[in-house]
């Protein structure tokens, strides 16, 4: 495994156990309200742990509060957190109320079972913690992930200022060419161009000249009648 897969491993697990305190608390203050007595956070060694990273144990002076503060525990987890047990047992009775949460379990008891079972003796490598204790550690693991996130936010090479761009230079002035002399298009002949008539019109008749006047003969006058002579 490379280097750089490890440490982002870890950094994973790191904030899911931190995920999981946070829930642990939630369901401790759950105890605290609902007046559980003496309520305590076992958080189990690795390597005895199995698949639990903590024990919640809380105490009922009767199988009625117990109930009742198993199912505030539900509620406010799934409401909250949107969590949700993976199995519940003991409910019916009242006596041993265990919530199975996978990374950590709760444990409701009546003081005279939680006395008869005796977990935290069989628990001897885990470190047993008031809620109280359990609040200050977390809150210090917070306030310590916020420094270093903030130094390492600092730590950053400041980034250079940009130089300005240069002053954009005035786009160069297009040389217009000579137009050129449009040559006037003789207009096409119409393919359709209509017939020549077969038959050709007659010339038109123009007036006679001078010299066609001239050679006419000239008109015969008719002879003048002799007057009639007057009988004696």
């Amino acid at each position: 495994m490379k280097l750089g897969d490890l440490s982002q491993r870890m950094a994973s697990i790191s904030l899911h156990h931190q995920q999981t305190r946070i829930l642990v608390q939630a369901a401790a203050a759950v105890c605290e309200d609902k007046k559980g007595l003496d309520t305590r956070i076992l958080e189990l060694d690795p390597i005895d742990a199995g698949l639990s990273d903590f024990f919640l144990v809380t105490s009922a002076t009767n199988d009625r509060q117990a109930i009742a503060i198993a199912d505030e525990i539900e509620h406010r987890l799934k409401k909250d957190f949107g969590v949700f047990p993976n199995s519940v047992e003991g409910r019916r009775h009242g006596e041993w109320i265990l919530l199975d949460y996978v990374d950590f379990v709760v444990h409701v008891f009546l003081a005279e079972r939680r006395a008869f079972y005796d977990i935290e003796r069989l628990r001897k490598s885990a470190r047993p913690l008031t809620p109280a204790e359990f609040d200050a550690e977390l809150k210090a693991a917070l306030a310590a992930k916020t420094i270093a996130a903030r130094k390492k936010a600092s730590a950053k090479p400041e980034a250079k200022p940009k130089a300005k761009p240069a002053p954009a230079k005035a786009p160069a002035k297009p040389k217009l060419k000579p137009a050129k002399k449009s040559v006037a298009k003789k207009p096409a002949l119409s393919k359709a161009a209509p017939k020549k008539s077969a038959k050709k019109s007659a010339p038109a008749k123009q007036a006679p000249t001078k010299k066609a006047a001239a050679k006419k003969p000239a008109a015969k006058k008719a002879p003048a009648k002799k007057p009639a002579r007057k009988r004696s």
